[in-house]
């Protein structure tokens, strides 16, 4: 089943009144289940892509479909809340509340969703222990290590059930371990779930652990690998 279908999207900026195609006739599309990287060198679009996926950025031209929705029929509201429900994202910086505890960090896009308290805390607790922070639920950011911070991002991005998770440069900031950790964690989620996660990266760790990669080079697909997987 197709949860991601984009059909020839360009994003264009106008830089000292040159055009600069960050991503350029780009045609793609992602099936439920999918563990796929987009990578390519430094300004060859892959944030700009992840971020027109995610409705954080609108397309110069062409569509994006996702579960069915055009996503250039959604406006204000209507984008903020086809976001909250339907796409987890897990970014570089973390972007945790310091004040909040990691159970609260975790809990709080299903408090926006008005989910009941006992239903989030009992989803929340499974997530965290699952992804090995059960003892650390009370903890806030500044007393976990980077790699416990991202554990949490990633909790919170699941929490809400979403369709698909974009993670933009998830193992940035992460040391060996760390990194190794997360992804058996995210591939553990992904296989028993059937969450789809999509990874823009420079990381080679990652692009080994994906099952799909798509290099994107001066805002074009050049190539599309589907790896036999064991």
């Amino acid at each position: 089943m197709k949860v991601i279908d984009i059909k020839n999207i360009t994003k264009t900026y106008t830089d000292s009144e040159v055009e600069v195609h960050a991503v350029n006739g780009v045609n793609l599309s992602f099936e439920q289940g999918e563990f796929a990287a987009i990578v390519g060198p430094s300004g060859s679009g892959k944030t700009t892509l992840l971020n027109m996926l995610g409705g954080l950025d609108t397309p110069t031209s062409g569509e994006i479909h996702i579960g069915g929705t055009n996503m250039a029929s959604l406006k204000g509201s209507q984008l903020i809340d086809f976001r909250l429900y339907n796409i987890g994202f897990v970014f570089q910086a973390y972007n945790l509340i310091p004040v909040l505890t990691a159970k609260e960090n975790a809990e709080f896009i299903l408090q926006m969703q008005g989910i009941p308290k006992k239903e989030r805390e009992t989803r929340v607790v499974e997530l965290l222990t699952a992804v090995g922070l059960g003892d650390r639920l009370d903890s806030r950011p500044s007393k976990l290590s980077g790699g416990q911070q991202q554990r949490v991002a990633v909790a919170r991005a699941l929490a809400s059930k979403p369709k698909f998770i974009l993670a933009d440069e998830p193992t940035a900031n992460l040391d060996s371990n760390s990194t190794e950790n997360l992804l058996d964690i995210m591939e553990e989620l992904n296989r028993e779930e059937k969450i789809t996660f999509i990874f823009s990266t420079h990381d080679a760790r990652v692009v080994k652990k994906a099952h799909r990669v798509i290099t994107l080079e001066d805002g074009k697909i050049i190539s599309d690998e589907v790896k036999a997987i064991h």
